[in-house]
């Protein structure tokens, strides 16, 4: 069948046979996010008559275009960027044909609260399904929209989105050919800080079964205090007052137009740091953090938790910042992260005895975006659950070989996508060199046994290192 047909519990839907899977695209699982509506949690999509057609990307969440970083195309992480429509809120399914009681894999894509998409090429669900697993993958509602704090809004719509959208899973993945018993949450970076934030979420019980945390931060919640600032600089911004009666009434573009005039905010209080460093005014606003709730027992399923060796080379390298930076830029990254700076870089130092200044700076920031959150999540997870931890550390040749095992390098792999062409070339985010295709296996592969079983494959007491072959530590 070219056209595979499946009845939700909205309306049916066609999809496309492709690659040797059945592929749905754009299904709605909550209502269109348009005027007030951006502003409430989200709502329940009204049904629909006749056959729905699923054969073609929907629209995505309002946001910036992003896509290079220096002379590093980042197009293929983010997506085509916005792409206009009010029925934005909807999922993707990639299922084998003929498939039942298949494990489901839910996906929540990366973007720092801001920008990204499901229509990523590096979240085609080919590879999972060629391996039996049912993949899902969704959008949700970005930058003001879906995590602005406002005093008549609940707080948090985007992860609210992520919540709705595994209820939507719940209902209807059965017809698809999944398990709604065996679903696995996973995400990276933002998307991963978030899947932190849906295991400490009390409704979201029962709606997965297992959670993978890519490079994120389960400490990175901002407080009240630090999302008020927020709030009122964009409201400044526009002129209007901090509710969401009056953001309701400013066009999607206008909202867009002024994230310029909230990027670099000094979100350091008395209490707190800036758990994003600048790099995005957006985030979880929480009275306490996701890592808190999960030593108090929330979220106890099995989780798989890791980081990569270099995240922050991401910032630092394409920038040329690993060759520039200097002691002042350290000790000032310093001041930033510790209420100890100096005793913070000579700790690294200690750490790092032959590392350049970059290096150092990368160390020191790539820890504070993504290392610290993700140990503390997972110390305070293993007191409840099975918790699985890996390192990723195979070093990108990108921008002149300098890259290395940076920010969302890892993403070609768990998909199986390595072989992407965009991925490759002289401002590729892989490099000109060919990637190696065992690790890919290996990395994807655990993912799926991950997904199948809760355990993909390694000792939980022992980190596992995911290296190409002919590099120190691969198993």
């Amino acid at each position: 069948m070219s056209h595979p047909i499946v009845t939700t519990t909205e309306g049916a839907v066609r999809g496309r046979a492709s690659g040797g899977a059945h592929v749905f695209l754009g299904i709605p699982y909550a209502a269109p996010p348009t005027g007030l509506i951006r502003f409430t949690a989200p709502m329940t999509h009204q049904p629909w008559q006749g056959i729905r057609d699923a054969t073609r990307p929907g629209p995505t969440a309002p946001q910036p275009h992003r896509g290079g970083f220096g002379p590093l195309d980042m197009s293929p992480y983010f997506g085509p960027g916005w792409v206009d429509g009010a029925d934005y809120l909807t999922v993707n399914v990639w299922a084998p044909p003929d498939a039942r009681n298949c494990p489901v894999m839910v996906f929540v894509h990366g973007g720092g609260f801001v920008a990204g998409s499901a229509r990523s090429p590096l979240y085609d669900g080919t590879a999972f399904v060629r391996d039996g697993v049912v993949l899902v993958t969704l959008e949700y509602r970005l930058g003001i929209a879906g995590f602005l704090d406002l005093p008549d809004a609940p707080a948090n719509r985007g992860l609210l989105d992520i919540v709705a959208a595994l209820g939507w899973v719940h209902r209807n993945i059965e017809a698809f050919g999944g398990n709604p018993g065996n679903v696995t949450l996973f995400g990276q970076s933002a998307g991963a800080t978030l899947v932190s934030g849906v295991l400490a979420t009390p409704d979201s019980s029962g709606l997965f079964h297992r959670a993978i945390v890519q490079s994120g931060n389960g400490s990175g919640a901002l407080s009240q205090e630090q999302a008020a600032r927020v709030t009122h600089a964009a409201a400044a911004a526009l002129g209007i007052a901090p509710t969401a009666t009056d953001f309701a009434g400013v066009p999607e573009e206008r909202l867009i137009e002024i994230l310029p005039e909230l990027a670099g905010l000094d979100l350091r209080t008395s209490t707190r740091f800036d758990p994003l460093l600048g790099l995005s005014p957006f985030g979880l606003v929480l009275d306490r953090q996701p890592t808190e709730a999960v030593a108090a027992g929330a979220g106890a399923v099995p989780l798989l938790i890791g980081t990569n060796t270099h995240e922050a080379n991401l910032y630092l390298a394409p920038q040329g910042h690993l060759a520039t930076t200097t002691a002042e830029d350290v000790h000032a990254l310093a001041a930033q992260v510790s209420p100890d700076p100096a005793g913070q870089v000579a700790a690294y130092r200690a750490r790092h005895p032959g590392a350049s200044w970059g290096e150092l700076r990368s160390a020191i920031m790539g820890d504070a975006l993504f290392g610290a959150g993700s140990d503390r999540l997972a110390e305070a997870h293993a007191a409840h659950g099975p918790t699985y931890t890996y390192e990723f550390a195979w070093p990108s040749t990108a921008v002149e070989g300098r890259l290395g095992a940076a920010h969302t390098v890892e993403l070609p792999f768990v998909f199986d996508r390595a072989d992407l062409p965009e991925l490759h070339g002289p401002r590729g985010l892989l490099g000109p060199s060919e990637s190696p295709a065992a690790l890919a296996a290996r990395m994807h592969g655990a993912w799926v046994r991950f997904a199948r079983t809760g355990d993909p494959g390694w000792d939980p007491a022992q980190p596992h290192r995911f290296t190409a072959p002919d590099q120190p530590g691969t198993p």
